[in-house]
């Protein structure tokens, strides 16, 4: 008669799997941070033995190719329906979505060798829309470095903020100002008490305020562009 230790044990052993490595590998980046997942952490998490992960990965750093690769399929992927424009604008508040989720991914989003097939389609599917707008092939390298500098630098500075929900904001806020010399820097004590003081302040506020910034400018930067090609405007492959 198999006990219910041992039954367990054979269950979690079956149920082992690449996808269930990288959602455990995510669990231990998410609880503790990147740099705690090892893969003796890992293991303790799916409740094996370190060996027993090297039927699924080869090593820590295919583990880090996968689960950015789970981020980026959790990111919305460009509507090639759209409009360029409401298409990246979604696809940006999309992606700084995901990362407020994985905060531990921030650094990692470019920084692999080997990107995995959701990273590829989310690369492919901005580079399209932009070139569909009539982005020139290096506009749209510019535009695409300007957009993911701005998400991915959001999500960094909102992930080193001081608050987790705007809740606490105003306590902070208030103990901020009673220690700050507000004769020596008027204009940051103004500041906190005429703005960030007030109702309903939230700092995420400011991420769909500076992303629209930066796609006015890119609508003007395509306007001007001398390699770019009319959005509805023919390509040589369409008539051929």
């Amino acid at each position: 008669m198999t006990s219910a230790t041992g039954g367990a044990a054979t269950k979690r052993r079956v149920a082992l799997s690449r996808e269930r490595v990288l959602r455990g590998a995510i669990t231990v980046a998410q609880a503790a941070g990147i740099e705690s997942l090892t893969m003796r952490s890992l293991a303790a998490e799916l409740g094996v033995k370190p060996m027993a992960l090297y039927h699924y990965v080869a090593n820590k750093e295919e583990i880090l190719d996968g689960i950015i690769d789970v981020v980026f399929s959790e990111i919305d992927l460009v509507a090639v329906e759209a409009d360029w424009r409401s298409a990246l604008r979604h696809r940006a508040i999309s992606a700084r979505g995901v990362l407020a989720r994985h905060r531990w991914a921030i650094s990692l989003m470019e920084s692999r060798k080997a990107p995995g097939p959701a990273t590829l389609r989310q690369h492919d599917s901005v580079i399209g829309a932009l070139r569909r707008a009539g982005f020139s092939m290096p506009m749209t390298a510019h535009a695409y470095s300007l957009l993911d500098s701005y998400v991915y630098g959001f999500a960094l500075a909102e992930a080193g903020l001081a608050f987790d929900n705007p809740e606490t904001v105003p306590d902070l806020a208030e103990a901020f100002v009673a220690q700050l010399p507000t004769a020596d820097y008027p204009n940051l004590a103004a500041f906190v008490t005429e703005h960030v003081l007030m109702p309903g302040y939230e700092y995420g506020d400011e991420f769909e305020f500076g992303l629209d910034l930066i796609l006015d400018g890119l609508e003007r930067a395509v306007l001007t562009d001398p390699g770019g090609v009319p959005a509805h405007g023919n390509t040589d492959s369409e008539n051929r």
